[in-house]
């Protein structure tokens, strides 16, 4: 029984190391997992900006002051 379990064992790994295939579901789960980055960039560039923005005009009025 354990020979043939380890014949068995073989076969698989050879098997599923030689069989990379792009499924459907590895499409949707990289889709899914790519739509919060999506949806959020541009919010983060926007409050980047208005807090790089916010530094530059707070460090002139400091200065000035």
């Amino acid at each position: 029984m354990s020979e043939w379990w380890n014949r068995k064992k073989q076969k698989m790994r050879k098997y599923n190391k030689e069989r990379n295939n792009y499924t459907f579901f590895d499409f949707i789960f990289d889709v899914l997992y790519w739509i919060p980055d999506l949806v959020f960039l541009p919010f983060r560039i926007i409050f980047w900006l208005l807090r790089g923005f916010g530094r530059v005009a707070e460090n002139i009025f400091d200065h000035y002051n």
